[in-house]
């Protein structure tokens, strides 16, 4: 399936300010508001659904200089609504 990317930041940022992010997501989620990711003249409105698809990853990159690991959450449903949700086993964050 080919993918349309929507919008896309990266930047250098303290653990605090990546937190302050990750909280308004989450309180986005709770409410069921919509999220708006914005930065620069680009923005882009989401409604997420109640039971979207919820993926986590831990990976490491290596290549000539060195190492880079990362993590990632994902959020992700179908545009129209259809599909069935999928099921995985029990997640844990500590």
């Amino acid at each position: 399936m080919p993918e349309e990317t929507l919008f896309v930041t990266e930047s250098d940022e303290d653990r605090e300010t990546i937190a302050a992010y990750l909280r308004t997501v989450a309180d986005k989620l709770d409410s069921g508001e919509p999220i708006t990711l914005s930065a620069g003249n680009e923005d882009v409105t989401l409604e997420i659904p109640a039971r979207p698809t919820f993926e986590v990853k831990a990976e490491r990159e290596t290549g000539s200089s060195g190492a880079e690991l990362s993590v990632e959450f994902e959020l992700e449903w179908d545009e129209n609504g259809d599909g069935e949700p999928t099921r995985g086993g029990s997640l844990s964050i500590e």
